[in-house]
């Protein structure tokens, strides 16, 4: 890797509940809780710019992913001060992000969670072009309508 990006520490989403979200990406997703703390200190208001800000945030990490510099994988924050609006679920819109897993059965996958009272925005598809032809996905939403994919890679792209 050239230039200053040495890896990647973590992706985060903004979350209205934090119980609810760890919940979820925790007993239903399947990813392991690795740290949670309240940060209502003076370089957390400074780096996110609000002078009242205080957050609870929750840590977790794919088991069995390779993390390189950090120790999670997903950081979930909750504004209690200053609380925001929802986002919505439009992946349209500049700004929308989504965080796609990688799973071995898509189809198997899908059905578990749809069991479980998952919204998805689709059932998988297959994919028919590019190179992850051969392979599935498909999106679903969070407890806030973070966009997510499910993403089966072809056999020739596993390694």
């Amino acid at each position: 890797m050239s230039g200053a990006l040495r890896g990647m520490w973590h992706f985060s989403f903004t979350v209205a509940d934090i119980d609810r979200s760890v919940a979820f990406y925790r007993d239903v997703l399947g990813m392991t809780l690795v740290h949670r703390q309240v940060q209502s200190n003076e370089y957390t208001r400074r780096l996110v710019g609000y002078p009242d800000a205080e957050l609870r945030v929750a840590q977790l990490a794919i088991p069995g992913q390779d993390r390189s510099h950090s120790t999670h994988d997903l950081e979930l924050v909750e504004y209690v001060v200053p609380r925001g609006e929802p986002f919505g679920p439009e992946r349209h819109r500049p700004g929308a992000a989504h965080l796609a897993f990688c799973v071995s059965d898509a189809l198997a996958e899908h059905r578990r969670l749809s069991d479980l009272g998952v919204v998805f925005v689709s059932p998988p598809q297959e994919i028919t072009a590019g190179v992850n032809r051969g392979g599935y996905t498909c999106y679903f939403l969070d407890p806030d309508d973070i966009t997510l994919e499910l993403v089966q890679p072809p056999a020739s792209r596993i390694p």
